[in-house]
């Protein structure tokens, strides 16, 4: 046994322990991780605008895979802090829970609470490199792995007028994972993202890599952004609204508007922080907003004996909106910040949106109807989504009438273990049927095309007979409205989801399908990490008595070019029916050498964006993007 005792005990000195357990910190040493230490340099930046001391902020992503941020406030404070000894800017750069954001006088609102952006991004960062432009004078600091390597110096004079800080600093390739760079759609997300909720602080994004650059200098803020979200859908009217209110110190400004479709996405911030998570905003704003309709209609004599009666779901139908607050002093859950938890901030948010949206309605009755009678349709549409939750009430699911009856169930009723194939075609669901392992894995054929989601409501939908089948096999209702009101995730009687479908162009086409009936109807599946997309190889491939399965043409002719005159065989798979069951399971199916693509959602605007440029009623956008990509498939002649 080893000896446990005074020896054995490490203490971690300045930002050892940052570097030791960088996910404590940061979302991982993946990819999320590595991009969240440029979003906590930005939110500094951000903090000096939302403190009306910066108007201009400049992103740069250099061609040595380096970032930088520069903005034009009041610059980091250079002086020697008191029972430091040491310059202001090195000590928060150096010091976990070292700024600004704990001094109620130095920020108003910030992004930042628990002090440790700046730290953490040089302690992860391979070299920082930090100058300052302040009174009159220019500094600069270097650092490396979280250790001066360069005091801070006093370089000469400032450009005239100038002030602010740059911070330029490089991931360390050490801590992350290997091959990781900034990637510029995610970057430009964020800062389009930012644009809009500054409502007139200009960014200017700039990758030496492509040689590309963008500025964003949206006047518009929050409205502007609900548009923007809204953006393919048919406008229920044309001006987005904005709910702009104080409450004490909370700051609450809300855009929203109205479309249409069957849509639903509320996007949350708190000090211009994404809460992915939601919190006590979003629950201020559902509130405000369905008692603020349904008092509006009373008044106005829109309820009328016999119709349905709306609910806050209904209500909310077709509706993009974005919410964001300032905070003092904001409460999130972790340093990833993805809920907010002060309930001064619920309170304010209720507050300014009843009191705004009912002087709004006052003011436009014919909008106000128009909002109300989608509502009435949409309770009808509610009416179907629950003859779809009692189609999956089951007691035992092996043997109810109610599933479908394609559907080749498991044996597990352990959800944990459970996966569900949803395959294209019936010859490919026999191979799958007789090649699965029958304990945990379930397999539900699709047969052709299912109906376009995007184009449709949910009454539409739900006559749908495929569409139908999956939501009797998954369990847990649908989701009407792009909220969790109508699905029960605790229901969902699979945790793997597999969409299996032919390595073709007609296999992707069907794939879009399903993945748009999921984005759109079962959203909490995709979030919670259920959802994948099977990877079936294009060819067999026997050299001798090897048999070896490619799943893309370039690695094909890579294997091809190493052969150097071999005699080889070559099987093109033109779709999963022509596997044998024995071939589908070793190659797509099989958990210990399959490869699974999980389905995930990165950003809520942009795959709005893409669904309704895929697959939305607009030809035109379609067509473009077809032109764009056309040279990228890979079609059989």
């Amino acid at each position: 046994m080893s000896t446990y005792d005074a020896s054995s005990i490490k203490v971690l000195k300045g930002l050892e322990g940052v570097r030791k357990r960088p996910a404590m910190y940061i979302a991982g040493t993946g990819t999320d991780g590595y991009h969240q230490l440029l979003s906590e340099i930005l939110d500094n930046a951000v903090d000096e605008a939302l403190a009306g001391y910066a108007n201009e902020i400049k992103v740069t992503l250099h061609a040595d895979g380096s970032a930088s941020v520069e903005d034009n406030g009041r610059g980091i404070p250079v002086g020697i802090m008191p029972g430091e000894g040491r310059p202001a800017v090195e000590v928060i750069y150096t010091e976990l829970h070292a700024g600004g954001k704990f001094e109620e006088g130095a920020y108003k609102v910030s992004g930042g609470l628990h002090g440790v952006g700046a730290s953490v991004v040089n302690a992860l960062s391979a070299w920082t490199v930090v100058e300052v432009f302040r009174d009159g004078k220019h500094y600069r600091i270097q650092f490396s792995r979280g250790r001066v390597v360069e005091p801070l110096t006093e370089l000469g004079p400032a450009p005239k007028h100038k002030t602010g800080t740059r911070v330029h600093f490089l991931p360390d390739a050490t801590i992350f994972e290997p091959g990781l760079e900034f990637d510029f759609r995610r970057v430009r997300r964020r800062v389009r993202e930012v644009s809009f909720l500054a409502g007139g602080l200009k960014i200017i994004l700039k990758d030496e890599r492509k040689g590309k650059e963008e500025v964003f200098h949206d006047k518009g803020g929050v409205a502007s952004f609900a548009k923007a979200l809204a953006e393919g859908e048919e406008l229920l009217y044309d001006k987005p609204v904005r709910l702009h209110g104080q409450v004490e110190d909370v700051e609450v400004d809300v855009g929203l508007i109205h479309t249409k479709g069957y849509t639903t996405e509320l996007l949350t911030y708190a000090n211009m922080i994404p809460t992915r998570d939601g919190g006590v905003h979003l629950s201020g704003f559902r509130t405000a907003y369905t008692r603020a309709l349904n008092k509006y209609a009373q008044r106005a004599g829109l309820v009328k004996n016999g119709q349905p009666t709306p609910s806050g779901e209904d209500l909310l139908e077709g509706l993009f909106a974005v919410i964001s607050v300032k905070i003092p002093q904001p409460q999130f859950e972790g340093q990833t910040k993805g809920k907010l938890l002060n309930p001064e901030a619920q309170s304010a948010v209720t507050k300014v949106v009843y009191d705004q949206l009912m002087e709004h309605l006052e003011r436009n009755p014919r909008v106000a109807k128009l909002i109300y009678e989608k509502a009435l349709r949409a309770a009808q549409a509610r009416e179907a989504a629950r003859k779809a939750r009692e189609l999956v009430r089951r007691q035992n699911p092996l043997e109810s009438d109610d599933l479908p009856g394609k559907l080749a169930d498991c044996q597990t009723e352990n959800p944990d273990e459970a996966e569900l194939f949803i395959v294209e075609g019936d010859s490919a669901g026999g191979s799958a049927k007789q090649g699965r392992d029958r304990r945990f894995q379930a397999i539900l054929p699709l047969r052709g095309k299912i109906l376009n989601v995007e184009k449709a409501n949910l009454q539409k939908a739900l006559k749908n007979n495929e569409i139908r089948a999956m939501v009797a096999a998954i369990g847990a209702g649908i989701d009407g409205t792009g909220q969790d009101g109508h699905f029960d995730l605790e229901s969902v009687r699979y945790h793997k989801i597999i969409l299996m479908t032919d390595a073709d162009v007609d296999g992707s086409h069907i794939r879009t399908l399903l993945l748009t009936f999921f984005y759109r109807y079962m959203r909490p599946v995709i979030e919670a990490g259920y959802l994948y997309i099977a990877q079936p190889p294009l060819y067999r491939l026997k050299v001798g008595r090897k048999i070896e399965y490619v799943y893309d043409d370039e690695t094909l002719r890579k294997k091809l070019a190493a052969l150097e005159g071999k005699p080889y065989e070559i099987q093109r798979f033109k779709g999963l029916g022509e596997m044998n069951p024995e071939q589908l399971w070793e190659t797509t199916m099989n958990p210990e050498t399959r490869v699974l693509r999980q389905v995930t959602i990165e950003d809520a605007l942009e795959a709005n964006e893409i669904f309704e440029r895929l697959m939305g009623s607009e030809v035109a956008p379609r067509r473009e993007f077809i032109e764009e990509n056309a040279r990228f498939a890979e079609l059989d002649v």
